[in-house]
């Protein structure tokens, strides 16, 4: 019988009314499981946080991963339950933290809590649990019927169940009358050992262009000493440098050490900076592509090379490498 964990955090999935609104608890919780004993693995529940998504942080990935990884070696596969708003920037860091898992470590959550009638809560963790029993290494989310790469997922919706959306590469796997269909060929290979690396600098800033933002932004920046900067830029990657000159301020920021990575506001699709003069312009200024990185992926993989090397040249190589299914390896190929 394969052993399952269940790491709990929070979130909606747990929550229950208050005088202050849905608040996280573990209060009948494992009650409203919906399970009821009918399955045929071994399940252990682990509280190890009761936040609403919003209040985890820096700090409390760490604690995530590092219970995850501790506990690889005893299970088949884990389970973490987690609030939706920041689940997606969850799941791409720990995809970064612990590379090459052996075994599926499987994201979930609910927009309705678990006890409320409607709950979509039961089939999320079905789902999840079902994915956790596949033997299938890695770091993944399973929301409404679908399973999503860890490092590709993005809420997309406040309110539907259909919340998250696997971006710029298909879901890894759908559940359907067929029960759970895995597309192994979009799922990144783990060779190698599992390898734990919690080592981050989050002293990140994301940044959304627009046609009307102000460059000295940057100026603040650079006296705040952030220690990187992810710019979401227009369209195939575009940044003005008529008047409002970013251009100037990415050759500045580089100066001052700081690395500027430069993603697109459109949500699919590649950035390609080779396109157009205003792309062109950034690259030679000296910034760093994010390619087809969910904003996400941008953040946190930035935040965890920070922990490995300050080295821009560093920097950059390891924004060439695909190190847990955050890029397409045909676009940086």
């Amino acid at each position: 019988m394969k052993k399952i964990l269940m790491l709990t955090t929070g979130g909606t999935i747990s929550s229950i009314e208050s005088e202050h609104g849905l608040v996280p608890s573990n209060e009948n919780f494992l009650n409203n499981l919906g399970l009821n004993g009918n399955f045929n693995f071994d399940l252990t529940i682990k509280p190890i946080l009761l936040l609403d998504s919003s209040n985890i942080q820096p700090e409390e990935w760490n604690l995530i991963a590092t219970s995850i990884f501790e506990y690889i070696p005893h299970y088949d596969g884990i389970v973490v339950t987690h609030g939706t708003d920041t689940m997606a920037y969850t799941t791409s860091m720990v995809s970064f933290m612990i590379q090459n898992p052996k075994i599926p470590v499987v994201f979930t959550g609910s927009q309705l809590p678990i006890n409320n009638f409607l709950t979509d809560a039961i089939s999320n963790l079905r789902t999840a649990l079902q994915m956790a029993l596949s033997g299938v290494g890695g770091i993944f989310l399973a929301f409404d019927r679908q399973i999503i790469l860890g490092t590709r997922a993005v809420k997309v919706r406040t309110s539907s169940f259909h919340a998250f959306e696997s971006i710029n590469v298909r879901p890894v796997g759908l559940v359907d009358s067929n029960g759970l269909v895995l597309n192994e060929k979009y799922i990144p290979k783990t060779n190698g050992e599992t390898k734990f690396n919690n080592k981050i600098d989050s002293n990140v800033f994301l940044l959304k262009l627009t046609p009307a933002t102000n460059p000295m932004i940057f100026d603040l920046l650079i006296e705040a000493k952030v220690k990187g900067i992810v710019v979401e830029a227009f369209g195939a990657g575009g940044i003005q440098f008529i008047r409002r000159d970013f251009i100037k301020k990415i050759e500045e920021a580089q100066g001052a050490g700081i690395p500027v990575v430069v993603a697109s506001q459109c949500l699919y699709e590649a950035a390609n900076f080779k396109v157009y003069q205003v792309g062109k312009k950034a690259l030679n200024a000296g910034a760093i592509e994010a390619y087809d990185m969910t904003s996400e992926a941008s953040v946190t993989k930035l935040m965890w090379v920070l922990g490995q090397t300050s080295d821009l040249n560093e920097i950059k190589n390891y924004f060439k490498q695909n190190l847990a299914g955050e890029i397409s390896d045909r676009i940086i190929k």
